[in-house]
């Protein structure tokens, strides 16, 4: 852009528009804003292992077991996935929903323990803890 000199000279001075400048640096400053979690969520890491404190169980919690082969016990008997959702809709119901305590053997493929969570949790249990063996110093 141009313009008349103050001094009501024919001089043309100059000025810098700074407008697009900053436009263009305000677009590829959200552009990286957005990136950024994506670019951060293909690092592939290895999840530490770590123990957890231990929590204190009631009577009248329910245990599950999720044995090596599949099977899934119920307070120690063997339910299949359509009686455990039917037991857990029963105990849903009470007054206070008792905790559900899962003790998965470490061989059991995710697959099988997210479907028992799964069934857990769509029968009205939402408390649920996972039981682990505690880690064991090695010094």
């Amino acid at each position: 852009m141009s313009m008349m000199n103050d001094a009501g000279g024919d001089g043309l001075a100059t000025e810098i528009n700074m407008t697009p400048l900053i436009d263009v640096m305000l677009v590829l400053l959200i552009i990286f804003i957005v990136t950024l979690p994506a670019i951060n969520q293909a690092v592939k890491v290895t999840l530490p292992k770590a123990t957890a404190q231990p929590t204190e169980t009631a009577s009248k919690d329910i245990d599950i077991s999720i044995q090596a082969d599949g099977t899934v016990l119920w307070n120690r008997v063997p339910a299949n996935l359509d009686e455990l959702r039917a037991r857990v809709v029963a105990a849903a119901a009470a007054a206070v929903p008792p905790a559900v305590n899962v003790y998965a053997d470490e061989k059991v493929p995710y697959g099988s323990v997210a479907r028992v969570l799964a069934g857990v949790q769509s029968g009205g249990l939402t408390k649920i803890n996972f039981v682990t063996e505690p880690v064991k110093d090695t010094q």
